[in-house]
Order: structure tokens, then C-alpha cells, then sequence
């Protein structure tokens, strides 16, 4: 069995010397980044985590975030992970389901959630839950240096292992709940999914060998989910400052670049830095050997220019989901050398991911697959997840086909909007997005790409708005031109519906209707 602790220390033994992960000018060698886990952990330990305590976990991706995450694991207990950024009511909700024992967060949330400060940070977008007092008689870590608004006993990162003379031993139990991570959910009824250190061992493990990192190998990513796997292949992981965004700075993003020979991104970051390459074809680096694109899909467009770009990179476009990642890896020349056709063909199942095709919709199980939902353990552990997700499997490859119930149809064309939707919601500057068909007097469909700025909402749905005509360039070349909009709107929210807060595709289409009408014309017919 996998285990994700084990895999790490596995690296640490066999490249002592080597690098293991860098964040700004400090480096740790594999040999330093095992001990440290090892102690740190028996900080844990001493200070009374014991196994099974689930931890709270805002720190934000950096050298702090990567040793205290393992060691809070190697201890016997469980990340959960938690987004500040969520707004208060849900965060609580998500809290309160967790019943976290333990609260780790960077002393800057202490601080800027502290009584003074909660309406500045209300004032600037961010409703901030109390981090002090969120969790009655929790025991608290901070990292960076110390705050006002920092609880009293809370012990620094550095605190923890300063007096450790011997690392902690780890825990033979690959089951041992490790991570928890929130997918979606109201304020009523989060949604969360707890992988174990088996689960994150197998799907990682499948990831790194995947790709195809290799030792030595400099990656460059933000991504726990990425970096991980980096380290348990034996590579270097370096990790970006913060703030760095090559969706919304690509420029300063492109600096880094020149020291990567793997880069991780998103689809809308890889299409803003190819934007600035096109500008700037200079800038364009040498090195850079492998480009691993994942979290939306990958469609054709993109990969065209990438390889226009990139000629000798391998490309690799990762299919997965929270509960089980990886679930395919394509090649992204094999990909774009496929046959045009319904559907997004996304490559060939990672070797511990077994999939069927039931009635049409995608299942899948396997060891990579995460235990379940906490709100429904331990009387329902997952044994297959049924996806949603259309798909056609055939000699192990996989292709999407969509959501049957979401589909419409642009003249031949059948639209699945699934496939775009993440793609637009990672552009910068867009908090979430949809598209729409709305019918035509013909009995065609328009499609409508609607946008919920992150800064600034209008009060109602409009075209004016400054981020629309940012959306309205960035999509050709970024996804399928067959799907590009008639038109592009801002709306303050989406309309949600039922306890799992499904976006209501009735009800977005008749608040937009007025809109459209004068931007499309009479023709639209009005939903019903």
C-alpha cells in the first residue's frame, strides 16, 4: 500500500544532498526537510496532538505551509484545509463540521480577524471569521512573526521544534485520515472530502509518475497537490512568492520561469502568459522541458498555441477531482493530433483509477479514492464515486462527453457547458461564471456567457460592466470557437437552488432576459 508520509521520507533517504524544496532564498535539502517533518511532529506531540486531532489549517502555500501540513500528518493528524477567502458563514459552517481541535493559521489572519481590524478587512471584500476565538479551547499555531490579535499560549512554527533533539517515528496506519478538504456546500450542508494518507499516497504517487517527474527535475508550482508528488519523485520544488498570479500578473510570473523545467498551471494562467509571451517573445524560456496543465479542462485551442510556443514540451493535461486525483493524464500533442469529434478526450486512466461506464455516466474507484464525505462518515465510506460526467471509455482512454441534463445545442453543435465554466472562472478577475442557451425564434440556441466580477459586482445584470469586454478577449484561444459567446454579462450572483446550492440555469437565464433581449435582439425568445 501507498502511504504519502512513507513515499516522502522514501525521497528523503535516497537524495539526502539533493534539494528538496526552495521558497524565496531559503532551500531545504531532502535530508532537512525529513528531519524537520520528524521533528516537528514531535513538537506536535509534545504540545498534545495526538491522533486523529484534526488541525484547521490558513497558511498560505510556502515553506511553512509544506512542513507544517506533513508534520501535522506524520503526528496521526488531519489538514483541514480551510479558505478565509469563503466568507464567515460558510467558513463557520465548514468549522463546526470539522470540530477541529486545533486552529493553524498565519499570525496575519490572527490579526486582521481581531476586533478592530474585522471591519477594515469587511470593508476591503474579506468577511473574516475571529480566528482567536473560532474554535472554543483550541490550541493554536502560528507562523511568521507575532501579531497583535495572536492567542496567548499559541505556539510559533519555530517554537515547535526548537528543544527536539530526536524526530518522531511515523505511524504504521495508512488509513489514517490525513487530509480534508471542502468541495462545495451551503451554509447548512458543507461538503467535505477526507482522503487518507493511503488514498493521497496512491493518487500522488500516480500524478508524479504520470507527468513523468524525474529526479532533480526543478518544479515550479504553488500547488500542494502538484508539489507533493514533485517531492516524492525526488525533484526540486520551488514555490512562487506570494501574491505571485500569472492569471493576473503573467509578466512577473514569466521572471520565474527561466530557473523551471516543469511548470503547473491552470488553463486561464497558461493563456495569460502566452499572451505575454506573444508581446514579449523574448522573455520566452529555455529550459522549460515540461508543462503540466490541470484544474479545468484542457481544450484544444490552448494546446494549439502551447505547442506553437513550446515545441519540444511535453505536455501533460490532468483529469481529476478532489475525491480522486489523478483519474487521466493526456499527452497534449496526442490530444491535439486527435481526430475533431464530440467530446474531450482526456487522455489514458492513471494505473490505480478504475473506471466504467454506467448508462452513460463515468464511476470510478480505486486506492486513490478518497474515503468519503465527512458529513457521511463513518456509516457510508465511498466505495465508487458516480461522477456526473458523461463518458466513453475505450482500451483504457477516456473521453468526456459533458452533463446529459446541462447540454444545448448551437446549430450541429452540442454545447456542454461543464466543459467551459471552469475555464472562464479562472480568468482573472471573474469569482464564478456560467453559460447558458437561451432559444432563439428559430429554436437555436445563443450562448451566453455570464460572469460574477470578484471586485465590484453591478446591482443587476448589465454589459457595461468593465470586466465583460477582459472576458470577451480572453476566450478566443482559450476555448472551442464552435462555443464562443453572443454575448458576455455581469451579474452580481448566480442563482442557486436546493440544499447541494446547484446553479439554477432556469432561473439565471429569466433574470438575464430583459438584458437580452436588447443586446441580442426580439428574436431571443424570453424564458418561461
Amino acid at each position: 500500500m501507498t502511504d504519502l508520509l512513507a513515499a516522502v521520507l522514501a525521497s528523503a533517504e535516497a537524495h539526502p544532498e539533493d534539494p528538496a524544496v526552495t521558497f524565496g532564498r531559503e532551500t531545504l535539502t531532502y535530508e532537512q526537510l525529513g528531519r524537520r517533518i520528524g521533528t516537528l511532529s514531535q513538537g506536535l506531540q509534545d504540545r498534545g496532538l495526538t491522533e486523529g486531532d484534526r488541525v484547521l489549517f490558513s497558511v498560505r502555500p510556502g515553506l511553512d505551509a509544506v512542513l507544517l501540513a506533513l508534520a501535522i500528518v506524520h503526528a496521526g493528524g488531519t489538514v483541514v484545509f480551510a479558505d478565509p477567502g469563503a466568507g464567515e458563514a460558510l467558513f463557520r459552517a465548514r468549522a463546526a463540521l470539522a470540530a477541529p481541535r486545533w486552529v493553524a493559521a498565519e499570525s496575519v489572519l490572527y490579526f486582521a480577524s481581531s476586533g478592530p481590524l474585522r471591519p477594515l478587512a469587511r470593508r476591503r471584500g474579506l468577511e473574516l471569521a475571529p480566528y482567536a476565538r473560532l474554535v472554543p479551547d483550541a490550541e493554536h499555531i502560528y507562523t511568521g512573526r507575532w501579531l497583535p490579535g495572536v492567542p496567548r499560549g499559541a505556539v510559533g512554527l519555530g517554537g515547535l521544534d526548537s528543544r527536539i533533539d530526536e524526530p518522531a517515528a511515523l505511524s504504521p496506519d495508512h488509513g489514517q485520515p490525513a487530509l480534508i478538504i471542502s468541495t462545495s456546500g451551503t451554509t447548512d450542508v458543507p461538503k467535505a472530502v477526507v482522503h487518507t494518507r493511503a488514498s493521497l499516497g496512491a493518487g500522488l504517487g500516480d500524478f508524479a509518475a504520470g507527468v513523468g517527474i524525474r529526479p532533480g527535475q526543478r518544479v515550479l508550482t504553488d500547488q500542494l497537490m502538484v508539489g507533493v508528488p514533485a517531492l516524492i519523485a525526488g525533484a526540486h520544488w520551488t514555490m512562487p512568492p506570494y501574491g505571485a498570479n500569472p492569471g493576473a500578473r503573467p509578466e512577473q510570473y514569466l521572471a520565474l520561469l527561466p530557473g523551471a523545467e516543469l511548470l503547473f498551471a491552470v488553463p486561464a494562467a497558461v493563456d495569460a502568459m502566452l499572451r505575454a509571451l506573444d508581446a514579449r517573445p523574448e522573455l520566452t524560456p529555455q529550459h522549460l522541458d515540461t508543462i503540466v496543465i490541470g484544474g479545468a479542462p484542457v481544450l484544444r485551442p490552448l494546446l494549439a498555441r502551447i505547442v506553437e510556443r513550446f515545441p519540444r514540451a511535453r505536455i501533460r493535461a490532468v483529469y481529476g477531482m478532489t475525491e480522486i486525483l489523478p483519474v487521466a493524464i493526456a499527452d497534449g500533442v496526442e490530444k491535439l493530433a486527435a481526430e475533431p469529434g464530440e467530446g474531450d478526450p482526456v487522455g489514458r486512466l492513471a494505473s490505480s483509477v478504475s473506471a466504467r461506464v454506467d448508462d452513460g455516466e463515468l464511476v470510478l474507484s480505486g486506492p486513490g479514492l478518497a474515503r468519503g464525505y465527512l458529513a457521511d462518515l463513518p456509516q457510508h465510506p465511498l466505495t465508487e464515486l458516480r461522477t456526473g460526467d458523461l463518458a466513453a471509455l475505450e482500451n483504457g482512454r477516456l473521453t468526456l462527453l459533458g452533463r446529459r441534463k446541462d447540454m444545448f445545442i448551437r446549430g450541429t453543435q452540442n454545447v456542454y457547458p461543464g466543459l467551459y465554466e471552469p475555464i472562464i472562472a479562472g480568468l482573472p478577475g471573474v469569482a464564478e461564471a456560467a453559460m447558458v442557451g437561451v432559444p432563439d425564434a428559430i429554436g437555436d440556441d445563443r450562448v451566453v456567457v455570464v460572469v460574477v466580477p470578484a471586485v465590484g459586482p453591478p446591482s443587476s445584470p448589465t454589459i457595461a460592466h468593465a470586466l465583460v469586454s477582459r472576458v470577451q478577449r480572453a476566450l478566443p484561444g482559450l476555448i472551442d470557437a464552435g462555443v464562443l459567446p453572443d454575448a458576455v454579462l455581469a451579474v452580481p450572483d448566480l442563482p442557486r437552488s436546493g440544499r447541494s446550492r446547484k446553479l439554477d440555469r432556469v432561473a439565471l437565464t429569466a433574470s438575464i432576459a430583459p438584458v437580452l433581449r436588447s443586446v441580442l435582439g426580439e428574436a431571443v425568445v424570453p424564458p418561461e
